[in-house]
């Protein structure tokens, strides 16, 4: 069947934007330790860089509301491919060119996290609207691919740098660019159906006047904030924090995070159908905030690295698990509900390792005490689940996708 009117390669081509939005998220966090020993920057300033990041793609979920049904589906997915490869091609010459090498490293991170936003708010709905028989088959899949995303982005760059070596970092960023470049062409040309083209959209003040969207918000925020805090800062916590090798840090640590990640999100989208929902995020989180305590409270490397992964377990189940009850539960709001949840996890995003960062850095580089504040998240996530109970004991939760 031809590629302009088969969405299998609609799906497909969704599959690698999550893939580059995992390698936009989770290359430069390799690097933090090298930034730092390179251009001499703190930890508070590595710190920024996430925040940079996710703050952009926040910014960028939020005008993406109303702009992308303006602009069109396929001009905006492929742009954000564009920028997306900008970002990585720049991170290997724009500092080195510039004075500052600092705010030659924020305007790469800039250029990948307007990429990133685009990519968090379009493809959902790309892949929700999609005309296939295995709809809820492909968004449950479509959720893991971040991290499967993530696992090849700290494997390949990993071995990149064992044997090639760290100091030529700025080739690997270039090759990295080479997906995003291909998918930008490949969304060219496959179809794109818009998830609200056969409905009414539910209008914006609607939405927003709605106390469900509220408390998923509140989850989504939680949820970016769990997963990121000890995503992001895995590799340099077990580098720093727990005294192994760069190498073995970043395979036990952001590696072994990731694939426990999506094998959780991979069983919630095969079970979602025998599962009670609310009982498997309360679980989740529960188990979360033990992950954050055993990481940062242990004195044992193996412990720690346990706690990393642990951890990437129990946060898998928080994003698509609020995102199918807002889904179900909010029919109509089209694009800007994938926008404002998307703006959500971002806000969540950028929260949890900037709030890591200062705290650690206020604690003499103490990365442990930094991530045991992040534990906060998942405690809001069981307050919110059990308020989620008391305030609707006799209703179900809407079904999953």
């Amino acid at each position: 069947m031809n590629i302009k009117s088969n969405y299998n390669h609609t799906i497909y081509a969704s599959y690698i934007g999550y893939i580059t939005q995992a390698i936009v998220n989770n290359f430069t966090p390799l690097l933090f330790l090298t930034f730092s020993r390179q251009f001499g920057l703190t930890l508070d300033k590595i710190a920024l860089i996430t925040t940079v990041n996710f703050g952009v793609q926040l910014i960028v979920d939020f005008l993406s509301a109303k702009a992308i049904d303006r602009i069109g589906y396929r001009t905006s997915v492929i742009l954000a491919h564009i920028f997306s490869a900008l970002g990585l091609c720049g991170l290997a010459v724009i500092p080195d060119w510039v004075s500052n090498s600092y705010a030659g490293i924020l305007l790469c991170v800039v250029l990948y996290a307007i990429g990133g936003g685009i990519i968090e708010v379009m493809i959902s709905p790309i892949v929700e609207a999609c005309p296939t028989q295995r709809k809820e088959a492909a968004m449950s899949l479509l959720h893991s691919f971040y991290c499967w995303g993530h696992v090849g982005v700290v494997i390949i760059s990993t071995l990149f740098f064992k044997f090639i070596g760290i100091e030529h970092w700025r080739i690997m960023a270039v090759l990295w660019a080479i997906i995003p470049i291909v998918n930008a062409f490949y969304f060219s040309q496959v179809p794109i159906y818009s998830v609200t083209q056969d409905e009414a959209p539910m209008p914006i003040k609607s939405l927003i006047k709605n106390k469900l969207f509220w408390l998923f918000i509140v989850f989504m925020i939680c949820a970016g904030a769990s997963e990121q805090a000890m995503s992001q800062w895995a590799s340099a916590f077990a580098e720093a924090g727990l005294g192994v090798s760069k190498t073995v840090g970043d395979l036990a640590g952001p590696c072994t995070f990731a694939i426990l990640m999506g094998t959780s999100r991979a069983l919630y989208g095969k079970c979602s159908e025998k599962m009670k929902l609310k009982k498997t995020m309360l679980l989740s989180a529960l188990l979360c905030v033990t992950a954050y305590l055993i990481a940062a409270l242990t004195k044992s490397p193996i412990a720690g690295l346990a706690g990393c992964a642990i951890c990437g377990f129990s946060v898998g189940i928080f994003w698509p698990g609020t995102f199918s009850l807002a889904s179900s539960s909010l029919k109509g709001a089209g694009t800007a509900m994938f926008a404002f949840m998307a703006l959500a996890g971002d806000i969540g995003c950028s929260a949890g390792p900037t709030l890591v960062g200062f705290v650690s850095d206020a604690a003499g580089d103490n990365l442990k005490i930094g991530l045991l504040t992040a534990i906060i998240f998942p405690i809001f996530i069981i307050i919110g689940t059990l308020f989620l109970h008391e305030k609707r004991p006799n209703r179900p939760l809407p079904p999953t996708r």
